[in-house]
């Protein structure tokens, strides 16, 4: 429809006379709120105008401060958000669906139960003085697809003795009570299902949005619509009702809460005065992390936010001044942590183009251009963008993200909002010369103490939040590490390749953790060898690492403990029953609580002289063992980095289990009756082991040829079935071992080059979120750690 034609269209003529403004409101001592009426597509207004033709009227004021007319409290709800009723004469009454006596609850000085007469009809909740027929309608709740109910619940009834049922409307919010828990039920159903009949409300910005998308071919129509509609554009006052519909209600029974925030219709208020707020401020940063945060926490004004952000950029005073470029930026940040809806999606990408058609080579453009490609590549991200990454977001620039690797070696990577762990592992892999290892890698947040290994599909901008988050509770330092993942190939490892570092490190780790079976004599040889590779040829001014980086803690204490239990004399309290029958002589009484005391005491007394004693035997024994291997590092001498690493893989080697994964595994039983605790979980490359902790030999072996399927079978428990035997593993590394084995898997059909070869069957669980026992021929991979599959 051209121009001409649209201007005598009756919606235009009444957008021409007062378009859409919900922003210049004044205040007196009554307040009369911004009216819609919104009608079904089938209906005709009174005065003629067109089914979709949308009218608002603002308040006025007069000299009495009121709006110059009485409006009665079911009027003025009336004249809100809501579906035209269907006309009727005064004489009728409407359909009437239930009726009767409730309680409700009334605040005032003090909160108060008031009983009154309560109709439901097709459009309303109203309640009377009395249900005689001329009755006085003292209120009206008007009933909208945005109405909400919250059903009767045992505690309240427990509080007050009555079940209680409680209607949201966009003014009113009524608590209604009756002692009779079905009549309570009968009346939230029939109010709920009247609510579900109704038409969806649309806002005015929704109805614009829909013109705007229809005309975007017609340049001067969409100029015309945002010329004629406040509501489009910039405003340096406030915004007094969210652009978009919400549901009315409280926030804890429509969306999760928990961090003090009001209803979500507050909430998008509030978000826009925040958002005024920036142009003012000194630092924006916290400003836009806590617009961030309140969408990731209410995902329902996510597409609010954005709106608001295209209406304060669009027809600005001053367009190229720093207070109207920190929209831009905070809608940059936007368009890397989240993607809008799909309508609010085309209307920002349409409001994109039409800011770079109007303001060519200029930073709007820039920012414009730099969000289109954002927007195709964004994912929802599982956390806030830090401080660091919102400077860089706001500059256009990405960051640099630290990698270490095996060794205290380590490099940077630019990286973006949108880069994922993946790509961060096959850019390392060019970086270290490692694209054609037959082994793969992965990415681990590690500390001193723990690592996990990180899915190929996760942001790195999201893992270094984290890390960042961690460090910050933990006061211990994390890193990105970039480790091998899946030992396949281990004998292909050339010795002078970064890769046979990686295994060497790697082994390493394993032999301080005490995941590496071997006798004393051998751990003490390994710890001498990782000493000349580290400092050469012994050397009394070396300065040397203390011993836990050398050699199993465990170890010692073992030793110790045992040593100290053969010489372990008897507790006090035994000494003096044995001495001294105080139970002969004392009865329960007075001197009974100063004999318990003075036991107590002695007891402690002992146990502190225990744990003394544990000490100084420990420092002995961990200075002989360090005695030891230093004896051993003097016989080393001439040995050269390569040949002690040699060595050291050559003892390592020995262990049958040498390159696989091991997991604590605190519980294990099997269908034919076997029983077990505290075990190791060995995954390797062609099968799966179980080894008592501390023990070479494994207790069983499954060749993945043998396993027909695995799983999980519920929150904490693993699933193995090999032949007709059903192994069951108590563990809390789940995820990892089914991650772990899933690339094993894909490993084994990528080097077949068949997928149907690898003989195992899983499903996805939705209540755990890994993988359930199916019999299917074709698995459903879960998404691997970061490695190429």
């Amino acid at each position: 429809m051209h121009l001409e034609s649209k201007l005598h269209h009756p919606r235009w003529i009444s957008m021409e006379r007062q378009g859409f403004n919900l922003l210049g409101r004044d205040y007196g001592e009554k307040e009369e709120e911004e009216s819609f009426e919104l009608r079904n597509k089938e209906d005709l207004t009174p005065n003629g105008r067109s089914p979709a033709e949308v009218t608002v009227s603002q308040p006025t004021r007069t000299a009495n401060g009121t709006n110059g007319h009485t409006v009665s409290e079911g009027s003025e709800e009336m004249k809100t958000l809501i579906i035209e009723k269907n006309k009727m004469g005064l004489e009728e009454d409407p359909e009437l669906l239930v009726k009767g006596w409730l309680l409700r609850e009334v605040r005032g000085n003090w909160i108060k139960q008031r009983r009154y007469w309560f109709v439901l009809s097709q459009d309303s909740l109203d309640y009377y003085n009395g249900p005689e027929k001329g009755a006085r309608r003292l209120g009206t709740l008007v009933l909208t697809n945005l109405c909400s109910v919250i059903w009767p619940d045992k505690q309240t009834y427990k509080e007050t003795g009555h079940w209680s049922i409680t209607v949201y409307g966009r003014k009113h919010c009524y608590r209604l009570y009756t002692k009779h828990f079905n009549e309570a039920v009968h009346w939230a159903c029939a109010i709920q299902k009247t609510i579900d009949t109704k038409a969806p409300v649309e806002t005015p910005t929704q109805l614009l949005i829909r013109d705007i998308e229809e005309n975007k071919f017609h340049p001067e129509v969409v100029e015309h619509i945002y010329l004629h509609n406040p509501i489009l554009k910039y405003t340096q006052g406030p915004l007094y009702a969210p652009l978009l519909p919400f549901p009315y209600g409280s926030l804890e029974h429509t969306y999760h809460s928990g961090k003090g925030y009001g209803s979500v219709r507050e909430e998008a208020v509030k978000l826009f005065n925040c958002l005024q707020q920036l142009e003012s401020a000194r630092e924006p940063v916290p400003i836009i992390q806590g617009v961030l945060q309140t969408c990731l926490d209410l995902r329902p004004l996510r597409d609010e936010v954005y709106c608001q952000l295209v209406k304060q950029t669009s027809y600005t005073p001053a367009p190229y001044t720093a207070a109207h470029l920190r929209y831009w930026q905070l809608l940059t940040c936007m368009s890397c942590t989240f993607l809008p809806g799909p309508n609010v999606l085309k209307y920002l990408r349409f409001h994109l183009k039409r800011i770079q058609s109007q303001n060519p080579e200029s930073e709007m453009d820039n920012y414009a251009s730099f969000i289109s490609e954002a927007l195709e590549k964004t994912k929802c991200r599982e956390c806030v963008p830090s401080w660091e990454e919102i400077q860089m977001l706001m500059s256009r620039q990405e960051m640099l993200c630290t990698v270490h690797y095996p060794g205290p070696l380590s490099c940077q990577l630019y990286i973006s909002s949108h880069t994922t762990a993946n790509e961060v592992v096959r850019r390392m892999q060019e970086k270290l010369g490692l694209q054609d290892s037959k082994n793969t890698f992965a990415l681990y947040e590690q500390n001193a103490l723990w690592e996990q290994p990180v899915p190929g599909g996760a942001l790195i901008a999201d893992i270094l939040t984290s890390l960042s988050t961690k460090e910050s509770e933990s006061k211990a330092q994390w890193k990105l590490c970039f480790k091998l993942y899946c030992l396949l190939d281990a004998d292909s490892i050339s010795v002078d390749s970064i890769e046979y570092l990686f295994l060497f490190e790697q082994c390493h780790e394993m032999v301080v953790r005490g995941q590496l079976p071997a006798c004393e004599e051998d751990l003490q040889v390994l710890a001498s060898l990782r000493l000349q590779c580290l400092m050469g040829d012994f050397s009394t001014h070396a300065p040397c690492p203390p011993l836990d980086e050398l050699f199993p803690g465990h170890v010692l204490e073992d030793q110790v403990l045992m040593s100290l239990s053969a010489q372990q004399a008897l507790p006090p309290c035994q000494v003096v029953d044995q001495g001294c029958p105080t139970t002969q002589r004392f009865h329960t009484g007075l001197l009974a609580g100063t004999l318990w005391s003075h036991t107590a005491t002695a007891a402690h007394k002992q146990k502190v002289e225990q744990d003394m004693r544990l000490r100084s035997r420990l420092k002995e024994e961990a200075a002989a063992v360090m005695a030891s291997i230093l004896e051993r590092w003097k016989g080393l001498a001439g040995y050269s980095h390569r040949d002690s690493i040699a060595a050291y893989l050559t003892i390592a080697r020995q262990w049958s289990g040498f390159g696989c994964t091991l997991y604590e595994v605190d519980f294990y039983i099997s269908s034919t009756g076997s029983f077990s605790q505290k075990l190791w979980l060995g995954v390797a490359a062609t099968s799966v082991s179980l080894y008592r902790q501390g023990e070479a030999e494994a207790l069983e072996s499954f060749p993945y040829g043998q396993i027909c399927s695995y799983g999980v079978s519920d929150s904490n428990t693993f699933k193995i079935t090999a032949g007709d035997r059903d192994l069951m593993f108590e563990t809390t590394k789940l995820t990892e071992i089914m991650q772990l084995m899933n690339a094993y898997f894909s490993a084994i059909r990528r080097q077949r080059g068949k997928g149907e070869d690898a003989d195992f069957t899983k499903t996805e669980s939705t209540e755990v979120g890994f993988c359930h026992l199916a019999p299917t021929r074709t698995p459903t991979l879960l998404e691997l750690p970061s490695h190429p599959v």
